[in-house]
């Protein structure tokens, strides 16, 4: 399949000097080449090149091609997406690009240093200058291990690794490279790192912050604060995904902070789903409607004045926010302020307190897992009857006499 022969010739002074070339054929079919200086050299990779000849694993563009050529070619790529509206938007292209030249290309020869302003984590040991042959399950761990030593986050670590995961994905149908090396990287950290579990404002707080704000800002906390909508969701939302017959919203879009939607699902596949509406809040929304200057089907439910997405920021800064400066007025309520998202976390944590199961708390949330939610609101699922339960199996074995045979001090 592939032979090794040695090749000699006259240096430009006349002295002797010799190499040894490794010839194949590839998949393809076309005749390949590469020279080393020894022969053992060139027998090792002759039997690694048989060996992925015959596997089907050999990609010759692996051994040209940088990672950091990968990256702009998988970068371009997903702008081109974005061009055409292939559930891609700005604000992922953004991450994307982030977390590429923040970390993943940090430190490479010939690139320009990315602002310390633009990155919480100083880090300059990427892996762009690295061939796509050298990027071995090692190499992946070695770039992990110096990412976490650098004080990158479990989270923000994995976050980085599913990009390149992504990247190597679409090097794979490029023919680039026949295997992902991200796949199976775990990140690790302590027992109490990486966990996403949430606090919930307090029902007081809520109940004093929807009774002060105006009737606009209080329809959209309310909706928030019930339906457990993000907020990308909830600025998404039209009056077609309400049916206020069977009081329920359909979530199966969202809108990114530069204002572009992706028409083509929410945040993850579970995300697109149906949610029930409270009857109170049902007769909240046909009374918004009503009185909505914009109210055919396609309309927004939640736009701005000119029947257009609402800006997130904007209307959490100017119309959000100053709500907790009326609110701390009354000095019970001083340090009790919340971000947005914490609404979502409120709905949440009222339909496990009436007792909503795991898989449907799930279901509503859309998360993507039932281990997303169980690691964020586990520690909110009543722990009485989990005692309850572990009485009355320590029951059926130790009956009344669960303590004979123990002798005192034992």
């Amino acid at each position: 399949m592939a032979s090794v022969r040695k090749r000699s010739w006259a240096g430009p002074n006349g002295e002797p000097r010799s190499a040894w070339l490794v010839n194949w054929n590839d998949h393809s079919g076309n005749r390949q080449r590469q020279q080393f200086p020894t022969k053992a050299i060139a027998d090792a990779f002759r039997v690694e090149v048989e060996n992925q000849l015959r596997q089907g694993t050999f990609r010759p563009d692996a051994r040209k091609m940088h990672v950091a050529q990968l990256a702009d070619q998988w970068l371009a790529h997903c702008e081109g997406r974005r061009k055409r509206g292939e559930r891609m938007t700005t604000g992922v292209l953004k991450g994307y690009r982030s977390r590429v030249e923040n970390y993943i290309l940090a430190g490479t020869p010939g690139r320009p240093p990315r602002p310390p302003h633009e990155r919480r984590t100083a880090f300059d040991e990427g892996i762009g200058g690295l061939k796509l042959v050298h990027l071995t399950p090692r190499a992946m761990n070695g770039f992990r291990d110096r990412m976490r030593s650098a004080g990158l986050s479990v989270n923000s670590t994995r976050a980085v690794l599913r990009v390149l995961h992504t990247m190597l994905q679409f090097a794979i149908g490029q023919d680039l490279v026949a295997t992902n090396a991200a796949d199976g990287i775990e990140v690790i950290g302590r027992r109490d790192e990486g966990l996403n579990k949430i606090v919930v404002p307090a029902k007081e707080t809520m109940k004093a912050l929807v009774r002060i704000a105006p009737e606009p800002m209080r329809v959209r906390i309310l909706f928030a604060a019930t339906t457990g909508a993000r907020a990308g969701e909830q600025h998404a939302l039209r009056f077609k995904h309400l049916d206020l017959e069977k009081g329920s919203v359909r979530f199966e879009t969202r809108v990114d902070a530069f204002g572009e939607e992706d028409g083509q699902g929410t945040k993850t596949a579970a995300g697109n789903r149906d949610v029930p509406l409270a009857k109170s809040m049902v007769e909240l929304l046909r009374k918004w409607r009503a009185n909505a200057a914009f109210a055919t089907d396609e309309d927004l439910i939640f736009p701005n004045k000119r029947g257009r997405y609402e800006g997130h920021d904007n209307m959490r800064k100017r119309r959000f926010t100053p709500l907790f400066e009326d609110l701390e007025s009354d000095s019970k309520y001083r340090h009790h302020r919340f971000h947005w998202h914490a609404l979502r976390h409120y709905a949440i944590s009222t339909w496990i307190e009436t007792g909503l199961s795991p898989k449907t708390v799930q279901t509503f949330a859309g998360h993507s897992s039932l281990a997303v939610t169980m690691d964020r609101y586990g520690h909110l699922f009543p722990s009485a009857d989990h005692r309850v339960a572990m009485n009355q199996a320590a029951a059926i074995l130790m009956g009344r006499h669960g303590s004979r045979g123990l002798t005192k001090g034992a």
